[in-house]
């Protein structure tokens, strides 16, 4: 097939926002991430975006320790790329943030590209018993929380991990974040193919309506033309409309209990597996086919698993 015809799968196993109550599926451990990320690998995903929690409170843990669990273990039982995060939490500077994917060296890292009010708060209406004291704090405290990516943040993370040729999945959960990208384009700090990763449904951010996945994928087109690949991310609920939705429109999509905890309405997902194979059927439904890790490198220009320091 033409590489058009390809199709990245990225699973996002962890992430820092959904908390231990919400889900007995959540991937907290090191063991348990681990087998989550490989068994997610082995369904099809070609790319494994990673965050490392507390194993004992399931707190987010952006030190360089907590991923050392998981990375080795993961690299030696796939050939999967692996992503690790800078994002981290909203509620860490961006030097803790980028500590990981700066001693690590992965392939790629997730960059955010710009600061948003970043509300989770909602969740509080649909969840009132908590395992841990820190997680009624974590969602409330997002009523007055703006998650900080300034144009020095950014050009720090920028600064401390290209030189590795780590290269970026640049996360846009507005318009306004593609603009920011193109900045950075335009003074030569970033080097296409752009991993442009579109963000819908979280409150901040631009919406989950149809014509906002139309209006990021115009934008992109018209600020990048052939430079980027795109791919894009439907939160909670939307996961899978906005999936279909974007693969129609030539898009590489992104899945995983990260992003949202459900697998139908109503019933939650067992595993970050279980969401990679219902991302898989959507691609083929359409004709498509998923792409290998291998053709992931190729289509992303990625430097390759040997040249990562893990």
């Amino acid at each position: 097939m033409n590489q058009s015809d390809k199709v990245i799968i990225s699973c996002a196993v962890t992430g820092a926002i959904h908390t231990p109550s919400m889900t007995p599926y959540l991937p907290i451990t090191p063991d348990e991430i681990a087998a989550s990320a490989i068994a997610a690998a082995e369904a099809g995903a070609a790319i494994l975006h990673l965050h490392a929690r507390n194993p004992e409170t399931g707190q987010p843990d952006q030190t360089v320790e907590a991923f050392a669990g998981f990375l080795p273990r993961i690299k030696q039982a796939t050939d999967a790329v692996i992503n690790i995060t800078t994002g981290g939490s909203p509620y860490m500077t961006v030097a803790e943030r980028a500590k990981p994917a700066a001693h690590w060296q992965p392939e790629v890292a997730s960059l955010n590209m710009g600061s948003m009010n970043f509300g989770f708060f909602p969740l509080l209406s649909k969840y009132k018993d908590f395992k841990y004291d820190w997680e009624r704090a974590h969602l409330e405290g997002s009523r007055d929380l703006v998650f900080r990516n300034s144009f020095q943040d950014i050009e720090y993370v920028l600064e401390t991990c290209y030189g590795n040729d780590t290269r970026f999945e640049f996360e846009c959960y507005d318009i306004s974040h593609l603009y920011n990208l193109a900045h950075f384009a335009d003074r030569g700090l970033v080097k296409p193919p752009f991993f442009v990763q579109s963000v819908f449904g979280l409150l901040g951010g631009i919406g989950t309506h149809p014509e906002d996945v139309m209006h990021m994928k115009r934008t992109a087109d018209r600020l990048f033309g052939k430079d980027f690949r795109w791919s894009v991310l439907g939160a909670g609920a939307n996961q899978f409309r906005i999936a279909t939705q974007a693969v129609a429109m030539g898009a590489n999509i992104r899945v995983g209990l990260e992003d949202s905890i459900w697998i139908a309405r109503g019933q939650l997902a067992e595993s970050n597996a279980a969401q990679v194979l219902r991302a898989k059927a959507i691609i083929e439904g359409l004709g498509l086919s998923v792409a290998t890790p291998e053709e992931a490198r190729e289509m992303l220009s990625l430097k390759g698993g040997d040249r990562v320091n893990f």
